[in-house]
């Protein structure tokens, strides 16, 4: 994909989380600013809305965030098709990397409404003395269910090729795969 952005300055390709930072860093300002004082008068609770519909919330927007990133790949896919970078998968795209922005600008929201919320949410609920321990078991968690989902893929690639009509559910070769 092309990675040109404002005036001609390419980006790194590790280099599109820091859209999801900012709009996290952002976020937090504007909901604990204005957000929270505007919902805090409609419900009548202090911190606005409780920390199950904020961790809901986020993850009603990790799931946009999801379909985003999808819709994202079905038209890269698609163009790189088209342009016939089939067997060369090192081609760049005609399509603006840009593309990939908004899904990253959803993962950051999420997480300012996911983790926030249950960070908030360990230190309301445990005792003093365990509220660091929780919050500290937050990251390894994340991390350990993302290791998690390698083996399901390694275990069902080759189940799912098998009963592909091409035998390319997941191909070393990303124009080629089903998925």
């Amino acid at each position: 994909m092309d990675r040109r952005f404002l005036f001609g300055v390419k980006i790194p390709p590790g280099s599109f989380a820091i859209f999801g930072i900012l709009t996290l860093m952002i976020w937090v300002g504007i909901y604990d600013r204005i957000i929270v004082p505007l919902v805090s008068r409609l419900t009548k609770r202090p911190r606005g809305l409780t920390f199950k519909e904020r961790m809901g919330i986020g993850l009603l927007i990790s799931c946009a965030g999801m379909f985003v990133s999808a819709s994202v790949e079905h038209k890269r896919r698609a163009e790189a098709i088209r342009e016939g970078f089939v067997e060369n998968p090192h081609g760049v795209l005609k399509m603006s990397a840009m593309w990939i922005v908004p899904q990253h600008c959803l993962t950051g929201l999420a997480e300012a409404f996911n983790a926030i919320g249950q960070i908030e949410f360990y230190f309301s609920q445990f005792p003093r003395s365990m509220a660091s321990i929780a919050v500290a078991l937050l990251t390894p968690g994340n991390g350990s269910g993302q290791l998690g989902c390698e083996p399901d893929r390694e275990h069902l690639g080759p189940l799912l090729s098998k009963r592909s009509k091409d035998g390319t559910w997941i191909s070393t070769k990303r124009e080629q795969g089903s998925l």
